[in-house]
């Protein structure tokens, strides 16, 4: 087995991280970034589009009919680069627009039928990198690593990730 640990032990103090083993997890970090997205960014650059497109359509299929307003939150983007993206993806018939049944104003988003195969590919191929790293690092590993990833995000980004995560 590759053991990509860096041969530490587990009775290694977590408290008292050197700057260099930090250095080295920060590392860690960006190139699992770089293999995280490798395979949706081939497939998203074969129809013209980035990463702002694989949020856009991650978030949508998460929460079908959330508002433009919601998705800016979600997203943290602008309004100008979020309109972009979206009138792109709607231009292409992967997203369409609804009125909101409350709020006339609203803009409601859901994925078409297409939007929706696209987003499938490009989870299916986050999740079999995932699902192939946890098996490998073993069952601990998967609460540890959200533990480490949900104490970096700031109180905000937590909140829309605990009420992501709560509705399934």
């Amino acid at each position: 087995m590759n053991d990509k640990s860096g041969g530490k032990t587990p009775s290694e103090s977590l408290l008292f991280l050197t700057d260099d083993q930090l250095r080295k997890g920060i590392e860690a970090m960006f190139f699992a970034y770089r293999g995280f997205t490798a395979d949706p960014d081939r497939i998203l650059s074969e129809r013209g589009y980035g990463r702002a497109h694989h949020r856009a359509l991650h978030f949508i299929n998460r929460a079908p009919g959330c508002t433009v307003n919601t998705l800016l939150s979600i997203l943290g983007v602008t309004k100008q680069s979020l309109n972009r993206v979206l009138r792109a993806l709607i231009d292409d018939g992967l997203v369409k627009q609804t009125v909101g049944s409350k709020d006339k104003r609203e803009r409601n988003l859901h994925l078409t039928e297409t939007g929706q195969a696209l987003e499938k590919d490009l989870s299916e191929a986050q999740r079999g990198r995932m699902r192939a790293a946890f098996r490998s690092a073993g069952p601990e590993a998967v609460s540890g690593f959200r533990k480490v990833l949900e104490q970096m995000m700031d109180e905000k980004s937590f909140e829309q990730f605990s009420r992501l995560t709560d509705q399934t």
